[in-house]
């Protein structure tokens, strides 16, 4: 009886990788939607195949044009994410280590919070102008909230024992920021990083929609406006692949900073 137990071979059947049930999961997605649309015959106004959304932006990758649209998008994201994460991580160790100022801005930092983003854009075209600045404001507003309280949060979360160690040392309060508070809030900061480079891409592209020439979200409306659903539909694809970049190296960046921590698993 215990060999049987001792045995792997005796657990059941071997588990596969979960990335492959995540690509069989989206061919059955993409093949349903291919059979929806091939059997009832839906027009392509309204919901093209994937099989002509896969063609468009082979297409599309094929074409300089619509790289120099993604290379506009990507420094956007890339500047309002970089600035967020500065503004967030500094603004967040110095509330996280004064609880008094951090209650005195809450109520403002909420406030900001709950009011719609979109609404902003406008003003900030306003301020700005079409260019570049006013979608790199817009992408560093929504991406710097959840780096700010994420960070916050973690500064709270050092363990109170380190802290009473880093007190018996007398060390200084930079020390104790680079040795122990830092560190030790990095996997909340980089749980917030995560979302915020979500947000700053969303950022970038709907400053792009209301108040660009350039950029993918321009191209986006571009082809709305000309009722190219496949192509719209290509564009949309091209901007879901340049998040996940974004995501991948964040989430990479984790297991490099913390391997140590178990997220990174």
């Amino acid at each position: 009886m215990s060999e049987k137990n001792n045995n792997p071979s005796a657990e059941g059947p071997a588990q596969f990788p979960a990335w492959i049930g995540s690509l069989l999961l989206l061919f059955v997605f993409l093949g349903g939607w291919e059979a929806y649309v091939r059997l009832f015959n839906v027009s392509k106004l309204i919901l093209p195949p994937p099989s002509a959304v896969g063609m468009q932006w082979i297409q599309y990758l094929a074409d300089k044009n619509v790289w120099y649209h993604t290379g506009v998008t990507a420094w956007e994201t890339f500047l309002g994410f970089i600035l967020a994460s500065i503004l967030g991580v500094g603004l967040g160790m110095i509330l996280g280590k004064m609880p008094r100022l951090e209650r005195m801005l809450n109520p403002f930092v909420i406030a900001t919070q709950v009011i719609p983003k979109v609404a902003l854009v406008p003003l900030f075209i306003v301020w700005f102008g079409f260019g570049i600045t006013s979608k790199v404001v817009i992408a560093t507003i929504l991406a710097f909230f959840p780096i700010l309280l994420n960070t916050v949060l973690g500064v709270k979360s050092v363990e109170r024992g380190h802290s009473e160690v880093m007190a018996s040392i007398n060390a200084s309060p930079m020390q104790r920021l680079v040795h122990l508070d830092f560190p030790s809030s990095l996997p909340y900061i980089l749980t917030g990083m995560e979302v915020g480079v979500v947000l700053s891409i969303i950022g970038a592209v709907v400053g792009e929609y209301l108040g660009g020439n350039v950029g993918l979200g321009n191209l986006a409306v571009r082809e709305m406006n000309t009722y190219n659903t496949t192509a719209l539909f290509a564009v949309i694809v091209h901007l879901s692949v340049l998040g996940f970049a974004f995501y991948a190296v964040v989430v990479g960046a984790r297991k490099y900073l913390i391997p140590w921590h178990g997220s990174s698993n």
